[in-house]
């Protein structure tokens, strides 16, 4: 058989009615040319049509990229998905009813497809109790028309845990570096392995089918067993794309620094401008630990490897990521999921293995919404749907979390003057509110399991007891009562010892942060 063809064979080899995973991490690894496909064939032929799409991390660049192509009515039916903010047409769908959505943590949407490989009933794990994922609360579930469950609480000798429940992969659609004839595919070029592996073995262990888009077709025998990630008794269907639809990030077409062919000059990134995000990365940046193993999360928190490479302390931290690079500088924005100058790169289900057993010292996310008890939302806004992504797998298991966002949001203007801080406007949404939207961090479970929990502004810095949310620092120049406790919808607690925040992160220029012992 040539398994060598056209989108448009390999596409017609998807039925209506199918489930189809697809891999990527937002344009890192997404088999574009595919979905592009899927988008054409559709809107010319209504097919294929009725699909229940399957992938573990956000996929697309919120306009049109991505999984977005697949955000047509009638196409899919259904999404089980581990991030949404991506995919804005997906998510229009979701609010209109107009499919079935279930949103669960991306770690466990990587470990599902290794367990529907293996034959086994679900996956079993802590992750996601107390937050909106469990039974209990919303099961993952995103609107009104989304009845099953799919998720159910079990117990095993005396202790909880969440049961998702395994489902055959009719398709795996997928993207590799180069390919054999045979189907043997490398991922050299790629910045990110993710689940490939696990993927392709789940569809035909379901059996389904492999279809796999490639930069080029090399001969038989020429590539190296070692770097083969997905091999050729695994793959049905190899397309060769087009180098627009085979960019390495959806910002970059190629940085080779991002799979280690070479080694970038870190004096060449830029450093932040001083406001209010470099404000609360330098602030975060004080609680990194030399050697510790560490996750910086999208947004905010990227700013935080900026900050510490300025302060020339980069080479002291093991930063790591979900999508599973190991060590570097995290690339931001549409490139996020790469690194820049990575140790090394794993799978994406064997990053989780080792967050979701404790692996992570210390974790920095982003801060949307945050109530009195220390919940923390992330996910779900009125009708906006971010979507959890990793968040849940990462933060309820790091042994310390750190939160990081602008106090007030929408609007929010500030003058750094004298080593203070005045707020010329303030943002029109408060962020500490009564009641979170959605639980994404249950402050609940991380008191049970005493893990460390700190939420960082730029005006405030708070800290999880048992008693409540903690006030312990307030920024130079800041009035405790009007730039802070009327902006908020619950009253903290403020601690005894209530202090200032460093005047030096108020500071232009390097300011000399060394790390924390």
């Amino acid at each position: 058989m040539n398994k060598i063809m056209s989108s448009y064979d390999a596409i017609a080899l998807i039925k209506n009615g199918d489930t189809v995973a697809v891999g990527g991490f937002i344009g890192c690894g997404h088999p574009e040319e595919l979905t592009i496909k899927i988008n054409e064939c559709f809107l010319e032929k209504g097919l294929p049509n009725n699909l229940t799409l399957v992938y573990a991390a956000g996929q697309g660049d919120s306009k049109d990229k991505g999984l977005n192509r697949l955000g047509e009515e009638g196409l899919v039916s259904k999404v089980i998905g581990g991030h949404w903010g991506l995919a804005p047409k997906l998510v229009k769908l979701a609010i209109e009813n107009k499919i079935q959505a279930y949103n669960l943590p991306q770690g466990v949407i990587s470990h599902l497809y290794r367990d529907i490989a293996a034959g086994k009933p679900g996956t079993i794990t802590h992750v996601g109790l107390k937050t909106f994922v469990d039974p209990r609360i919303d099961g993952g579930k995103l609107n009104d028309i989304t009845k099953e469950d799919i998720v159910k609480v079990i117990e095993i000798e005396n202790k909880e845990y969440l049961f998702y429940k395994a489902f055959p992969i009719n398709v795996a659609l997928l993207r590799a570096s180069y390919a054999d004839e045979f189907g043997n595919a490398t991922m050299e070029k790629e910045a990110v392995t993710l689940d490939a592996l696990s993927m392709a073995q789940a569809a035909k262990n379901s059996g389904g089918i492999v279809i796999l888009q490639v930069e080029k077709i090399v001969a038989n025998g020429t590539l190296d067993p070692r770097k083969v990630k997905i091999p050729g008794i695994l793959v049905d269907a190899i397309v060769i794309s087009k180098p627009e639809n085979h960019m390495q990030t959806y910002a970059e077409q190629y940085n080779p620094s991002y799979n280690g062919e070479i080694k970038m000059a870190l004096s060449n990134l830029k450093g932040l401008k001083l406001d209010e995000r470099k404000i609360i990365s330098r602030r975060a940046a004080m609680e990194l630990i030399p050697n510790a193993i560490t996750n910086l999360g999208i947004g905010v928190p990227e700013g935080i490897s900026m900050v510490a490479n300025e302060e020339g302390i980069a080479s002291g931290l093991k930063v790591t990521l979900e999508s599973g690079p190991i060590g570097g500088i995290p690339a931001g924005g549409l490139s996020f999921g790469a690194s820049i100058n990575p140790e090394s790169i794993l799978d994406q289900s064997n990053q989780f293995d080792f967050y979701d057993g404790g692996g992570l010292d210390i974790a920095f996310l982003g801060l949307a919404q945050c109530d009195e008890t220390g919940n923390i939302n992330v996910s779900k806004f009125g009708p906006k749907i971010a979507g959890c992504g990793g968040f849940i797998n990462i933060t309820q298991n790091s042994k310390k979390v750190v939160f990081c966002g602008t106090f007030t949001a929408g609007g929010l203007k500030i003058e750094i003057c004298d080593e203070k801080l005045k707020i010329i406007q303030e943002g029109k949404v408060n962020k500490f509110v009564e009641n979170v939207e959605q639980i994404t961090f249950s402050g609940e479970y991380a008191v049970d399991v005493s893990q460390q929990v700190l939420y960082i502004t730029e005006r405030a810095v708070f800290r999880l007891t048992k008693e409540g949310v903690t006030l312990e620092e307030i920024a130079p120049g800041i009035d405790l009562q009007k730039d802070v406790l009327d902006k908020m919808n619950f009253t903290p607690i403020i601690s005894e010892n209530l202090k200032l925040m460093d005047k030096r992160i108020f500071n232009e220029g390097v300011i000399g942060l060394k790390l924390a012992r």
